[in-house]
């Protein structure tokens, strides 16, 4: 487990991801780990590069627009395993 201390709040990468989806949607997500946000209709384009930028800010990582597959981010849980795969 990656865990992480921002602004002197020690939580673990998926607690903050999931804070950062839940700003992102505007509702609590914790429960829909496996939901498909594009087919929910949770995310947009729009939403979703605020999402990549806000996790390559946050996490000093690069995820660039251009090589976004959805299928690899189209979840909570897969956000999840992308960035940690992302940080190494």
């Amino acid at each position: 487990m990656i865990v992480l201390e921002i602004e002197g709040k020690i939580m673990d990468l998926k607690e903050q991801i999931v804070e950062i989806l839940n700003t992102i949607i505007g509702e609590d997500i914790s429960d829909q780990m496996d939901d498909d946000f594009f087919e929910n209709g949770l995310l947009d384009s729009m939403a979703t590069v605020e999402l990549l930028l806000d996790l390559e800010s946050k996490f000093n990582i690069q995820a660039p627009v251009s090589e976004f597959n959805r299928d690899e981010w189209n979840t909570p849980n897969k956000v999840v395993a992308k960035v940690e795969s992302l940080i190494g």
